[in-house]
């Protein structure tokens, strides 16, 4: 049932990162030159409490060096990236276990 779980929860993030690459495909044909659309943008778009929540969990739980240089790059990437890595990680995280056949 968590196997169910991960794999269902890995194919929804992987098509918002289907997605957003085609929202960052569009915008790059429209203008002319590549444009990606970072993880920090969109969360600040979408919910900018909780992200001022999580820069002050890190700080006050891990560190300042922490949060600047490992989270700020991460929501520096491309948002189709990390949902893409993300999905991916559920969908191997779910995966069935290779059945071995019998041993002679």
């Amino acid at each position: 049932m968590i196997r169910f779980f991960f794999r269902f929860v890995g194919l929804w993030v992987l098509a918002g990162a289907f997605v957003a690459l085609v929202l960052d495909g569009v915008r790059s044909i429209a203008s002319s030159e590549i444009v990606t659309t970072p993880l920090g943008v969109t969360w600040l778009a979408v919910s900018p409490e909780s992200l001022a929540r999580f820069q002050a969990f890190v700080e006050r739980s891990l560190s300042l060096t922490v949060w600047d240089y490992l989270v700020v790059p991460v929501l520096g990437a491309p948002l189709f990236a990390v949902l893409g890595i993300a999905g991916a990680l559920l969908l191997l995280i779910g995966r069935r276990p290779a059945v071995e056949g019998p041993r002679a």
